[in-house]
């Protein structure tokens, strides 16, 4: 009796942190988002860079597009975007030629520019690149798990 109450005040705690960790609902529940463009009052955005996001680790598709406003703000657009959804799943730039890009599973650390949580795993989304993204430098957008360091999707972004 004395091992069950044991068992019982040991596994509950276990239970509740493997929930947290890996947070299983997720896999079951999309969450869509649907914004629009951002609007230029005397004209359209200027598309500067895109590339299709392919899937790595999950399965991942769209389009990246980064667009200028006329007022000079640069955003990045996600469009026909699909991802499986996680726990803490973030969109950031990396450069085009780092070798964790290859992989699903990056060992160490990206070197990034961090656009912000991924607000949904499906539809058009918009991302406020900050003033320091040097897209002569980042050239690539990621669909990137920061816990489990896991690379959802990459688009390799080219001249428009």
């Amino acid at each position: 009796m004395r091992n069950k109450r044991v068992l019982v005040l040991i596994g509950i705690p276990v239970l509740v942190g493997a929930w947290w960790a890996f947070r299983p609902e997720k896999l079951f529940i999309n969450q869509k988002v649907n914004e629009a463009a951002p609007a230029a009052l005397s004209s359209e955005p200027e598309a500067l860079y895109t590339g299709k996001v392919e899937g790595k680790v999950h399965q991942t598709s769209g389009r990246a597009t980064i667009y200028k406003n006329t007022d000079g703000k640069e955003y990045l657009r996600l469009s026909d975007f699909m991802t499986a959804n996680g726990p803490d799943v973030h969109v950031i730039l990396v450069r085009a030629e780092d070798k964790a890009l290859d992989e699903e599973i990056v060992k160490g650390q990206l070197h990034k520019v961090e656009l912000g949580a991924l607000k949904g795993n499906q539809g058009e989304q918009n991302y406020d690149l900050p003033a320091s993204a040097d897209l002569n430098k980042y050239q690539a957008v990621v669909i990137y798990c920061e816990r489990f360091h896991a690379i959802f999707g990459v688009a390799r972004l080219e001249k428009f």
